[in-house]
């Protein structure tokens, strides 16, 4: 059969017309804070607090007011101890009161001095048998005490809707007392590969492999991937390489799941039973993108799922999954932010062939700053997705020489 050639569609517009069709899921779960990293806030969080809650010391010293210390070396009597977690006295004239990190500012006290800059003396008489401490710097109003709301004010919105949590948004939302978050619904994911080549590691040894057998790489990372997105996976594992059954597994999966995800036999001209499965029990549109490693690419629906299938070499569907599946599953959970940020740096390479796709490719950062290429940038080469730290967005039909400034994204900002 001939092959029919599809017109490219630049990466910007393919993710346009691909997040269009992500409609965010419907329902949401309430999870323990702790419970809650990586999931996705359905409502905003407002504070019913100031955090902190009142003007608190931020080093252990000794809490006093200025007027009392007109000269360095004024000794002032020790009139009271605060621990964290205890009020204090108000502080009277010619006194101090000896408190410790976090504790409350004493009624009176409008400066704390760091006990690095006080000599602690013994009681005398004079000073009413308490303990004396003798201030060696001048103090200023104000030093080292941490004031009510510095952090979060009484009413504010500390986290909005669409926010996607991390281990420092949990915090967040503990210091104003939350121990419970309703977050997104995790997509439902249906994960399966086509091939009668594809054998799962574990099933045949290394050397008893039959002829043009290969390992099925592609389910690995894409499970976890998916994990780290907080779907709920399900593997249907390998599907036998005939029509009936990739029809079967495709109707099974879409009964129950938001997305059925592929790799393998979306290339146009391809034979294969991906693309008249799903033509015949939904629609599929089949794109070819200018991007380099990618190109194949499909989006239909099965029934009420979504279906993506990505190119089956695995550096194409690693990338392509992160460029394209990554935020329509955001998406989904109704993230708001999705472009990851990208940061400029120097080339440490040449790259005279300039291809008419925008390319991505794989780099890792150096000592000097800069980027160095992995040398071998066939999408069959997954060992350039391991040895490099993120990717170079190179325009179409750009060269780069030694020196050029050139877009980094990093694989921190794309797999977390």
């Amino acid at each position: 059969m001939k092959s029919t050639h599809l017109p490219l569609k630049s990466l910007d517009d393919a993710l346009a017309e691909l997040l269009a069709f992500a409609v965010p899921l419907q329902g949401s779960v309430e999870l323990g804070t702790f419970d809650a990293d990586g999931r996705v806030l359905v409502q905003d969080l407002t504070s019913e607090l100031h955090v902190p809650p009142q003007d608190n010391s931020s080093m252990d010293g000794y809490a006093l007011r200025c007027i009392d210390v007109a000269t360095a070396g004024s000794v002032l009597a020790v009139t009271q101890r605060i621990p964290a977690g205890a009020a204090g006295a108000p502080v009277e004239g010619g006194c101090a009161a000896r408190i410790f990190t976090g504790a409350p500012i004493p009624p009176g006290a409008d400066a704390v001095v760091m006990q690095e800059d006080c000599e602690a003396l013994p009681p005398t008489s004079a000073a009413g048998l308490h303990e004396q401490v003798r201030v060696l710097a001048l103090p200023q109003p104000g030093q080292w005490i941490r004031r009510a709301g510095e952090d979060v004010t009484r009413g504010a919105v500390v986290l909005h809707r669409g926010t996607r949590l991390t281990p420092a948004e949990l915090g967040l939302a503990a210091s104003i007392g939350l121990d419970r978050l309703a977050v997104a619904r995790s997509p439902r994911v249906a994960l399966f590969s086509t091939g009668d080549e594809l054998v799962m590691p574990g099933d045949v040894a290394p050397g008893q492999m039959r002829p043009g057998a290969i390992y099925n790489s592609n389910r690995f990372f894409l499970r976890a991937l998916l994990k780290r997105l907080g779907c709920e996976v399900s593997d249907y594992g390998i599907v036998p390489d005939q029509r009936d059954a990739t029809v079967q597994a495709l109707r099974a999966a879409s009964s129950q799941h938001d997305l059925i995800l592929t790799s393998g036999g979306v290339s146009v001209g391809e034979e294969d039973h991906i693309k008249p499965a799903v033509q015949a029990l939904g629609e599929l549109n089949l794109w070819q993108i200018a991007i380099k490693p990618g190109k194949p690419f499909a989006y239909g629906r099965v029934g009420s799922a979504h279906f993506i299938g990505l190119p089956g070499n695995p550096v194409s569907s690693y990338i392509t999954f992160l460029l394209l599946v990554r935020p329509f599953l955001l998406k989904l959970q109704g993230v708001r932010v999705l472009e990851p940020k990208a940061v400029t740096l120097p080339a440490h390479f040449d790259w005279p062939r300039a291809d008419k796709r925008r390319e991505f490719l794989r780099v890792r950062r150096n000592a000097a700053g800069g980027l160095e290429l992995f040398p071998n940038q066939s999408s069959g080469v997954l060992t350039s997705a391991v040895w490099g730290d993120g990717l170079v967005d190179n325009p179409p039909g750009q060269s780069i020489a030694h020196g050029d400034a050139v877009r980094f994204i990093s694989f921190s900002e794309l797999l977390a």
